[in-house]
């Protein structure tokens, strides 16, 4: 399971929030104050190695690597997720950056909300890739993003019952200008046209069904770990997913836009909505944008994925 607090006070140290409600729309905006000296890629670690720790485990599993090397001391050459391609690691920081920022900030209806685990080890090209380059370090490619939900938490009352589903998606660019932002969430055009194919976030959002496919896999991951802590949990879950009659859950749909600002970039200056739901938008649940502001990103990112259980075994 998940078990790592963030790191809240050091957030609010390196981070500028401009935070604002409107409607149904809740938009926080968060500015790096200068580029990282080691500091807060150092208080990131223990997060992301909580946040990845299933899927290594899992990962290492299949592959066959042994995590406790023998009285040579040779440490596996190849590891999850630092043998992952870069473009991969990047990835999977705006997913743990979601989660990150979920257990951290306060979001529209002020919920208070719980990342019980991530789901990365169903990212099966993750896998795939470990599992042939351990054998064959010569092949080396791009990888297959995970399918379905990017990031998925909880709310729960007293009881442990939830009360409230969170999911949604985290992207990363390395430069966040206008243009490249309206790709992502509107869809690309098409080479000589001024249309835009439409098939962008906020697409997929207003498709995605309501508890995503993320739950299930979050139930099953409960049931695996804890099932007496999460008795509660899992029963909700359990009847929100079934066919006919489900119960419903409340859901509030989340954006994670993370990269550094462009060069001639104002303070403040925001590339997605914040003032009220856009026309874009219509599933119809409360909608949460969070726009992450860095300086020397890919530097943030390589730092925390370098020094990730730097003693070569896991806990």
């Amino acid at each position: 399971m998940h078990s790592c607090a963030p790191p809240i006070d050091v957030l609010e140290e390196r981070f500028e929030e401009y935070a604002t409600v409107n409607g149904g729309l809740g938009h926080t905006l968060l500015e790096q104050i200068e580029a990282d000296d080691g500091a807060l890629a150092h208080a990131l670690r223990e997060y992301f190695e909580s946040a990845h720790l299933d899927a290594r485990t899992r990962f290492h599993s299949f592959v066959g690597i042994d995590l406790h090397p023998d009285g040579d001391g040779v440490a596996p050459v190849v590891t999850y997720p630092g043998s992952l391609p870069s473009t991969t690691r990047r990835g999977l920081f705006g997913e743990v950056l979601a989660g990150l920022l979920t257990e951290s900030y306060e979001y529209i209806g002020a919920h208070n909300w719980n990342v019980p685990i991530f789901l990365f080890r169903y990212h099966d090209d993750a896998a795939n890739y470990l599992f042939t380059l351990a054998r064959d370090p010569t092949q080396t490619r791009q990888t297959i993003g995970r399918l379905g939900t990017d990031f998925i938490g909880l709310s729960l009352n007293d009881d442990g019952e939830v009360v409230r589903i969170i999911s949604g998606e985290a992207k990363w660019r390395l430069t966040l200008t206008q243009a490249k932002v309206d790709d992502v969430m509107l869809g690309k055009k098409a080479k000589g046209s001024a249309v835009r194919s439409g098939k962008g976030v906020w697409r997929d959002l207003n498709k995605e069904p309501s508890p995503p496919s993320g739950a299930r896999q979050l139930l099953e991951l409960l049931r695996e770990y804890d099932s007496d802590g999460f008795d509660s949990a899992i029963l909700c879950l359990e009847r929100a997913l079934v066919v006919k009659d489900p119960a419903p859950i409340p859901k509030t749909d989340l954006i994670v836009f993370a990269g550094n600002g462009r060069a001639k970039r104002e303070k403040g200056e925001r590339l997605l909505p914040w003032e009220g739901v856009p026309d874009e938008y219509t599933a119809g649940n409360d909608l949460q944008i969070v726009e992450v502001v860095l300086q020397g990103g890919e530097d943030l990112i390589d730092t925390i994925y370098a020094s990730l259980w730097e003693n070569g075994e896991d806990a």
